[in-house]
């Protein structure tokens, strides 16, 4: 019998309890538990923040201020959606590539490459995007809706916010960065240690200085700064494969096209949510208040059940990307059915208890009987919506995960091409009720897309997983941007 080591006996094993360890070798529910728990967190915490911020600013008592904070989120979600094309495609490449590593280490030579291309690319692509809005900031302050009473206030929140697009797109994407080396713990503590610092940036520069919605949004600027310093500081000391250095920034075609090929699709995503949400609150906005706040009440119950979805399907991204890229099919299997029964388990839980007790949740927030029977009515349609996009989300993360550009772009552009004529034909042939429920339609048409494209796309997967553990750095790259 033949002695000769295998690369994968050659290679030194993880140390237990190693980001690495958690994407080679953990057991699943561990690696989710690690991957997920600390991004859930992270999301819950933000969202706490957004109230708290609205409290801060809604304190002054200056309803011009709180609506320039709303009209000018459309702003930061695209700004969010630039460090996404970077970061998401450029962190499921470098899980992917970590994944290959383990059988041919020239892969983990790319890393540098990859995580350098979408750092500088997501700074170079905001400061032009910041550049051009700060230019042109009066005509967008109108196309965003406000009018004479709220267009000062919301050129100056968006203004400071354009200012510090480069570093809010460098912050986003040196998340999804960390996050692919499966460091989430750390990822967690950047982003809650962020929250914190806003939230008292807020307090000194809004209520003791008074720079009103600019100290918003000073605020939101300092608070990424930390964080993108935080996280390079992080990456430095303990990445043993990526790079930020300028010297490794590289237009090559082999990661162009697996990074954009990605991240396009969650620029298309974040669009389309801009859109979705202008369309509903306007059509919900023509039958009254009583209809909006409900929607807006709904909304803000079934958030949390949403985040902690969210957690579940954004976590799991690096695992997926791992064991592909390894080539470990019983890995990549188990850590999707894993998560998959999490998903329908947390789904099915929180909807069941809220469903239950809907009215007396809802009664916690409003008193009106009439907001409160539309309400509830709403809250149902959200909360299937919300088990449809749980399982939907999944389905993308895989597509990121394993390099299928197309199958993840059309999963993005599904739900905006979907959600415009289901809502204006359900408004025009069944009034508010069509308004209520087309998202939920929407979501689970999407949810049986994303199927379609899985069963016609395991083929493929299988062969990408068959070549993983053999393959070369560029035949990684090669297969990404297949």
């Amino acid at each position: 019998m033949s002695t000769t080591p295998t690369p994968e006996s050659t290679r030194a094993p993880e140390v237990v309890g190693s980001n690495r360890w958690y994407l080679s070798s953990a057991p699943i529910i561990r690696a989710l538990v690690h991957l997920c728990v600390p991004m859930a967190a992270a999301m819950i915490v933000g969202a706490v923040y957004n109230l708290i911020n609205a409290g801060v600013v809604g304190s002054l008592h200056n309803t011009a201020l709180l609506a320039a904070i709303t009209l000018g989120s459309p702003v930061l979600g695209l700004v969010m959606a630039v460090g996404g094309v970077f970061g998401v495609g450029g962190g499921a490449l470098i899980s992917r590539l970590l994944g290959a590593a383990e059988h041919t280490p020239a892969a983990a030579g790319q890393i540098k490459h990859v995580s350098s291309f979408a750092l500088w690319g997501a700074v170079i692509v905001g400061a032009v995007f910041g550049g051009i809005g700060l230019v042109f900031l009066h005509p967008l302050v109108s196309v965003l809706g406000a009018d004479a009473q709220t267009a000062p206030a919301t050129s100056a929140f968006v203004g400071v916010m354009l200012a510090f697009v480069p570093v809010l797109a460098a912050a986003f994407c040196l998340e999804q960065i960390v996050r692919a080396e499966g460091a989430a713990r750390q990822v967690m503590i950047g982003l809650i240690a962020s929250t914190i610092a806003n939230l008292v940036f807020d307090l000194l520069f809004i209520l003791v200085l008074h720079w009103g919605v600019a100290g918003a949004g000073l605020s939101m600027g300092l608070a990424n700064l930390g964080v993108v310093i935080y996280f390079v500081v992080w990456l430095q000391r303990h990445s043993e494969h990526v790079s930020l250095a300028p010297r490794w920034f590289t237009l090559s075609r082999t990661v162009l096209k697996p990074v954009f090929g990605v991240g396009i699709g969650e620029l298309l995503q974040s669009a389309f949510l801009i859109i979705t949400s202008l369309v509903l609150n306007n059509l919900a906005a023509a039958y009254g208040d009583g209809p909006l706040a409900a929607m807006g009440v709904a909304v803000r119950i079934a958030q949390i059940p949403e985040f902690l979805l969210m957690g579940v399907t954004l976590g799991v991204l690096p695992l997926l990307a791992y064991s592909f890229g390894k080539g470990d099919r019983n890995r990549l299997t188990s850590a999707l059915r894993a998560s998959a029964v999490t998903v329908g388990g947390v789904a099915l839980v929180f909807s069941t208890v809220v469903f239950v007790f809907r009215e007396q949740v809802f009664t916690a927030f409003v008193t009106d009987p009439s907001v409160l029977m539309i309400g509830v009515t709403i809250l149902t349609a959200q909360l299937v919506a919300m088990i449809a996009n749980g399982f939907a989300g999944l389905i993308t993360s895989l597509f990121q995960a394993t390099g299928r550009a197309a199958a993840a772009t059309v999963m993005s552009m599904t739900h905006g091409i979907l959600f415009i004529p289901i809502v204006l034909l359900g408004n025009l042939w069944f009034g508010l009720a069509g308004v209520i429920w087309a998202l939920t339609v929407t979501e689970v048409i999407v949810f049986l897309v994303g199927v379609a494209i899985w069963l016609a796309s395991r083929r493929a997967i299988d062969l990408g997983l068959a070549e993983g553990s053999p393959q070369r750095a560029d035949e990684v790259l090669e297969h990404a941007e297949a």
